[in-house]
């Protein structure tokens, strides 16, 4: 019904969705679709009444394609948005929330840095490629919105930390990003494992603090030296 507030899927037809249960509605006379992109007006639109969330899982990604709702909603939020938008006082708040955000990003980073160190754990005389090597994993996998397992709050950020170096070794130290993997099930997961079992046995080397020879160490390759 018009009146719920659904989430669904992409139709085959124009102004068509896909319930739930499979079922086929047609969007309402009326009705527009709000595009993703402006977070604010898509709460206060979902706030004032019925509206139909478009949702397309791609893998194990959820996208959203927008928010069908009545189109007089959509404008006279919009309008009331922009409005309160020209305001002084909001332009200040604004530059407040950016700070906050930018100031609890770099926290984060620091943290997330530390925990990468912890797990290397590099014998003294390679502190120094441990530190580069934790700069370049956290840069990979802190930036907001980036979708990488350091982003997650899943799991503990000892966990997040390992996970993002093993990821960070597979494309930076091993041949992954040019394998042919076979279409099989199961069959990436497996290549994935045997190359993260190869990435520890070379962390492990550098924490027993081993002698590498300059320029036959991949990981040194990788971190430009």
């Amino acid at each position: 019904m018009p009146t719920e507030q659904r989430i669904v899927t992409p139709g085959i037809q124009p102004r068509t969705v896909r319930s739930a249960d499979g079922e086929t509605l047609t969007v309402p006379t009326g009705w527009e679709l709000l595009p993703p992109g402006d977070a604010a007006l898509t709460r206060r639109v979902k706030a004032a009444g019925a509206t139909w969330t478009v949702q397309e899982k791609r893998g194990r990604k959820t996208f959203s394609q927008g928010v069908w709702a009545p189109g007089e909603t959509i404008s006279s939020i919009r309008t009331d948005l922009e409005a309160e938008r020209s305001t002084v006082a909001y332009a200040k708040r604004r530059v407040a929330e950016v700070k906050r955000r930018e100031a609890k990003q770099d926290e984060y980073v620091s943290s997330f840095k530390q925990a990468v160190l912890a797990f290397l754990a590099f014998d003294a005389s390679y502190a120094e490629i441990a530190q580069r090597m934790a700069t370049a994993v956290a840069e990979h996998a802190t930036p907001v919105g980036s979708g990488t397992v350091g982003r997650t709050e899943r799991i503990p950020i000892e966990q997040r930390a390992e996970s993002a170096v093993i990821a960070w070794m597979r494309h930076q130290t091993t041949t992954y990003d040019n394998m042919r993997i076979p279409r099989v099930k199961g069959k990436r997961r497996e290549v994935r494992r045997l190359l993260a079992e190869q990435s520890r046995l070379m962390l492990e080397a550098y924490r027993r603090g081993q002698p590498v020879a300059a320029g036959a160490c991949v990981l040194t390759k990788a971190l430009g030296e």
